[in-house]
């Protein structure tokens, strides 16, 4: 990892972003297996508003400290009385998301790429979070399950939002009417891990680095037109295309691209 040149660091989240534009962010309440509690749920999402404004941002790499990425819902939440004025799930807090909602659908509303080095276990919400990620490297002796069947749940954290196009339909349904748990080898084959790796933060870090040395506004275009895959007509997807194309070509970073690449040299690009 290159050296830090920004630490910002609450009670439950740490940022590092390095010189070279990769921002390390951990989930940091070990002692609990990063387990999502309430101040879990808001410090997480103030990490994700700190990103958003952080400049010279090219990617990021989520894990987890401890022995875990994230156990999911901590079990002391069934018996919590919800406070005074605590807005309704079905209430749009965060734009099209509640609380629990922004803090997996935000790692996709980032402008840039995100990867998550997942290990030890990743349950429920933790799953959710680790499928907001662009790319998940997953240690292969990993537990993981979308569990929230085993109590009586449904999947509410933008897990069906997040697992189109990622999981077969009959398999996923499988996965959350049965709650069972699988490794990070099998995540792999089920769709919900990219790659699985013996040292999944190595692997990331090297995948997030390879990101930082395109073009930012490209990369940034990029992740704008998958997030409309699935929404968008073909018509409207072969117009987001052009349009993404028509502002990027021919700007500084576009020709720095092609000269570097040329000239067989590390770009030197204008942060946007």
């Amino acid at each position: 990892m290159s050296a830090t040149a920004t630490t910002i660091v609450n009670d439950r989240v740490a940022i590092e972003l390095g010189e070279d534009g990769v921002a390390d962010v951990r989930l940091t309440r070990a002692d609990k297996m990063n387990a999502l509690d309430p101040d879990m749920f808001q410090r997480i999402i103030e990490a994700g508003s700190t990103l958003q404004r952080m400049k010279g941002l090219r990617a990021v790499v989520l894990s987890g400290e401890g022995r875990a990425f994230c156990a999911g819902l901590d079990l002391s939440n069934f018996a919590r009385k919800p406070v005074e004025d605590e807005p309704s799930l079905t209430e749009r807090t965060y734009g099209n998301a509640n609380r629990a909602q922004q803090v997996a659908m935000q790692w996709r509303k980032l402008p840039v790429p995100v990867i998550a080095a997942v290990h030890g276990v990743c349950f429920g919400g933790g799953l959710q979070i680790a499928s907001g990620a662009d790319i998940r490297i997953v240690h292969p002796a990993t537990r993981m399950a979308i569990m929230e069947m085993k109590w009586g749940l449904v999947p509410d954290m933008g897990g069906y939002v997040l697992w189109r196009g990622l999981v077969r339909d009959d398999v996923l349904r499988e996965l959350i009417y049965t709650n069972r748990e699988f490794t990070g080898a099998e995540a792999q084959q089920l769709g919900l891990a990219t790659f699985v790796d013996e040292d999944p933060r190595e692997r990331a870090f090297a995948i997030a680095r390879t990101i930082a040395l395109k073009n930012p506004h490209a990369i940034r275009a990029a992740k704008r037109l998958q997030a409309g895959m699935f929404e968008r007509e073909t018509d409207a997807i072969l117009m987001e295309e052009s349009l993404e194309q028509h502002a990027i070509m021919r700007t500084r970073n576009q020709v720095e691209a092609v000269m570097a690449e040329m000239e067989r040299r590390k770009p030197n690009f204008e942060d946007v």
